[in-house]
């Protein structure tokens, strides 16, 4: 039987999923449970009100964002729930994803978001387990020997 999700991934765009693949499948390496859907904060946002503003009640503790262009996901993410948002920058076909990038650092004050590089969907599972490894010891040796083996390579 396979354990009920810490992190919750959603993205903004179908078109997403090759990027944030990565994302899960770092998740699955590091032995994370993750949940993953699409829902726009422009095209379903009661989606991603409903989702975001129940993630803590069904078991999440870190969610992950991925969204392109005005990339509002993350910050509307952030603003229905109190757990920590990781965004992830789409590279963009108009601006390569610095509109996405700057569009997500500049969160209002009260309404944080942790943001990884454009693209950087494996980052964001590190980061997450990383914030589970702080009360989770499972987690924080999956980050050490992760460590362990980026340095020998």
């Amino acid at each position: 039987m396979s354990k009920a999700p810490l992190v919750g991934i959603v993205m903004g765009s179908k078109s997403d999923m090759d990027v944030m693949q990565k994302c899960a499948d770092r998740l699955e390496a590091l032995g994370v449970p993750f949940e993953m859907q699409v829902a726009s904060a422009h095209r379903n946002p009661e989606r991603v009100h409903a989702w975001a503003s129940t993630a803590a009640d069904r078991g999440l503790k870190v969610l992950i964002a991925a969204a392109g262009k005005s990339a509002h996901l993350g910050g509307v993410v952030a603003a229905f729930t109190t757990l920590p948002v990781i965004t992830v920058p789409m590279k963009t076909s108009d601006l390569g994803g610095l509109d996405s990038l700057l569009s997500m650092v500049q969160m209002p004050t009260g309404v944080p978001v942790a943001c990884v590089a454009i693209n950087g969907a494996e980052n964001a599972a590190i980061l997450a387990c990383q914030i589970l490894g702080t009360g989770m010891d499972e987690y924080r040796a999956a980050i050490a020997a992760l460590k362990q083996e980026m340095a020998g390579s």
